[in-house]
Formats: C-alpha cells, structure tokens, sequence
C-alpha cells in the first residue's frame, strides 16, 4: 500500500476549499483518508494555509510521498 499526502476538495460549487490528507494512493479523490494533514483555502486573498507539521513529519517519515502541489504548500508553509 502506497501512502499519498494530497488534497480533498470541500466546499460548495465555485466555493472549493481543499483539505490535506494522508490516503492510499488508489482511492478516489474524496475517498476516506488515513488523516487530516491540514487545510488550504485559495478563496481568500492571501491564500490561508495550515498545515500540523508534527502529523505531516510522522507520515514522511512512514514513506509518504506528497503530491507537487502538496509539496509546494509544505515549502511555502516552511519557508
């Protein structure tokens, strides 16, 4: 079983919000995920970003592989 860190569309029609989660990589999209990571809401100017860092470390280092789009929010978050 291959573990992903991506994200899971929320929110209404036109209204998305996304949550980061760690899920086996084939489920769908908005399947049940192992854990809640975080959030990510692009609707708001800036951009809101919150990520448990511990929770995120503690999946890494299980061999979690983020997504591109999931890394580049740890970087931002990070940095």
């Amino acid at each position: 079983m291959s573990v992903k860190l991506r994200l899971a569309r929320m929110g209404n029609k036109k209204r998305a919000f996304y949550r980061i989660v760690a899920v086996n990589s084939a489920a769908r999209r908005d399947g049940r995920p192992l854990e809640f990571l975080g959030f990510y809401n692009p609707m708001v100017n800036p951009a809101e970003v919150k990520i448990d860092a511990a929770k995120v470390q503690k999946w890494l280092d299980q061999g979690a592989e983020p997504t591109d789009t999931v890394r580049a929010l740890l970087k931002q978050q990070a940095g």
